[in-house]
């Protein structure tokens, strides 16, 4: 065979390989370039979904649960409209000096979307809608410091001095970008102490506030509300001090019961009338274990009048006492405004504690907000002052570009994407292991929030409207189910 005779041939097979595949192609043996897309699943409920050993992280469930009049003989939760309690604030975080910092620190692409992604409230993020602010330092700021520090031995009685420049290149900036994000979100700001010169010891340390300064501390709140109010920054509430009962902080201030009643009755509450300064005083902000303090605080009807409720931490004493204080006085508010997560942390306690005391036993007792405490620190807890928490862990953790999603950011995420603002717990059972908290939210679809905190698998119904649908959770997990 000669060579143009050779090449012919390969030729020809050449052409019978192609017309092969393509035959083969085209007759559906392989698969087309673009296959139809499958066909949505159909279910009555969404559920989210977090697991105690992070394998399954706030996370969209491919699961048909579909609500069926076929009884069965399941533990059921059984959700009841026609029983409401309180209306629903917000769920977030504080916003510390330190948190802005490092927000601060990230470039602009990952800035803005970690915002987004923690402040939107469309379907792909989690929607934060309370944050917590320190009015001056708080101890996760770098230094202590007030709006109105001076030397030793000088006082400002006119706040001629006070200024928030020091808020001006972190603080303020972030929380314009948050507010362009969400316009709704409702702040609170706490002050940590007042400024040195106005305590008896003249120290960011402990030491209370002198008497014959109340005016002028409250003039000085009033001052910081406007001054924030002109940055376009609207504080919803205030709390007259962060943890009045413990001195020891970097910085902090004692202030007693019947000294909050005073300094509310005689000189805030008057500051605030006379400015025309809407923002709620809200009292006491320290642990459930002494529900006396704000009961007797609001046991004085001078005081009271000015009062929107009482904050709560939870480092001492039991949830429940929220409860207390609602019963003594149910016309006023009850808010939930700190708790920690101690670094490093154990995931799958850390959840089951936090979302059965507080997100479930908090609004179960009246709470009309949950707030966790830091939004960020660094990979070594800090920013922090000295004297301050050494190990607080952050809801995230940034270090340097990088972000890193702990604890306490999933645990307000499965309340605050679906129990917005405005929504309002309804009745619902606890079962045995199977702890839970329902809302109807502001568009009408019910959310409902289960803890396994048993030692197994748990398959249970959940009842709304007569009917029922069954759901399993992993012991130690968490879902958010919304119909």
């Amino acid at each position: 065979m000669n060579i143009l005779s050779w090449r012919f041939l390969n030729l020809i097979v050449l052409v019978l390989l192609i017309a092969g595949c393509t035959k083969k192609t085209t007759g559906g043996d392989t698969p087309p370039v673009n296959p139809p897309k499958p066909e949505p699943l159909k279910t009555d409920v969404l559920f989210y979904l977090t697991t105690p050993d992070r394998s399954v992280l706030f996370s969209k469930q491919n699961t048909s649960l579909l609500f069926s009049s076929t009884a069965n003989p399941l533990p059921t939760i059984e959700i009841d409209e026609s029983k409401s309690f309180q209306t629903i604030e917000g769920f977030g975080y504080t916003l510390t000096g330190g948190s802005a910092s490092l927000i601060n620190s990230l470039n602009s692409s990952a800035k803005d979307a970690l915002l987004k992604e923690l402040f939107l409230t469309d379907s792909t993020h989690i929607g934060v809608s309370y944050l917590r602010i320190s009015i001056g330092a708080s101890d996760l700021s770098s230094v202590p410091f007030t709006y109105n520090d001076m030397s030793a031995g000088q006082t400002d009685e006119t706040l001629k001095t006070f200024s928030l420049d020091r808020e001006r290149t972190e603080l303020i900036p972030v929380l314009k970008q948050i507010i362009a994000l969400n316009p709704d979100i409702k702040i609170m700001g706490s002050p940590w102490t007042a400024p040195a010169w106005m305590k008896t010891n003249g120290s960011f340390i402990g030491g209370k506030l002198k008497p014959e300064y109340y005016t002028v501390y409250a003039n000085y709140l009033v001052k910081y509300i406007l001054e924030m109010k002109k940055e376009g920054i609207i504080i919803d509430a205030i709390t007259p001090q962060n943890e009045p009962l413990h001195g020891g902080n970097n910085p902090s201030m004692l202030m007693l019961a019947n000294e909050q009643a005073a300094f509310i009755k005689d000189h805030l509450g008057p500051a605030f009338e006379a400015a025309t300064i809407k923002t709620k005083i809200i009292i006491y902000d320290h642990n459930a274990d002494k529900p006396d303090y704000p009961i007797s605080v609001l046991n004085d009807p001078q005081a009271k009048k000015y009062i929107s409720g009482s904050a709560f931490h939870l480092y001492g004493g039991d949830i429940s006492a929220l409860s207390t204080v609602h019963n003594a006085h149910p016309d006023k508010g009850i808010y939930f405004t700190e708790q920690w997560v101690g670094g490093p942390g154990n995931f799958g306690g850390d959840l089951q504690w936090h979302i059965s005391n507080l997100i479930i036993g908090a609004t179960r007792n009246w709470s009309r907000n949950v707030l966790e405490w830091n939004l960020a620190a660094d990979a070594n807890y800090r920013p922090h002052t000295n004297g301050g928490c050494t190990n607080c862990l952050g809801a995230i953790s940034i270090d340097n570009n990088s972000i890193t999603r702990n604890v306490a950011y999933y645990i307000i995420a499965h309340a605050s994407k679906f129990a917005r603002p405005g929504s309002v717990r309804i009745e619902s059972n606890n079962i045995a292991s199977l702890q839970n908290v329902a809302f109807r939210n502001p568009e009408g679809k019910k959310v409902l929030i289960v803890l396994n905190s048993g030692n197994s698998s748990q398959t249970f119904n959940i009842k709304s409207g007569g009917k029922m649908v069954s759901t399993t959770l992993l012991s130690g997990a968490v879902g958010t189910y919304v119909w």
